[in-house]
């Protein structure tokens, strides 16, 4: 059950995020899927991080506020994401 419920926060913070970052990022449902479920942990870690000061490797639940966390950590993911990939010609 626990990865079903994961599945559908990485579903829906993936979509969301890509909704809110500006510019194409192309992929299919798959890949918001695993971007979201990067975006959970991204996001569990560094609320992790504010709230006890130390840096765990945490993702959220399947709450409302869990799906805002995971929603930020799937956008800071595109943005680390678009980083990486990024190839400028010379």
């Amino acid at each position: 059950m626990n990865l079903i419920a994961w599945a559908i926060l990485g579903l829906l913070a993936g979509a969301i995020g890509k909704a809110i970052y500006p510019g194409s990022q192309g992929g299919g449902i798959l890949s918001t899927m695993i971007l979201g479920i990067i975006g959970a942990f991204v996001g569990g870690s560094i609320f992790s991080l504010l709230q006890t000061g130390t840096l765990q490797l945490t993702a959220t639940s399947l709450s409302i506020p869990g799906l805002f966390v995971a929603v930020i950590g799937s956008i800071i993911a595109i943005y680390l994401w678009g980083l990486f990939t990024s190839r400028t010609s010379a």
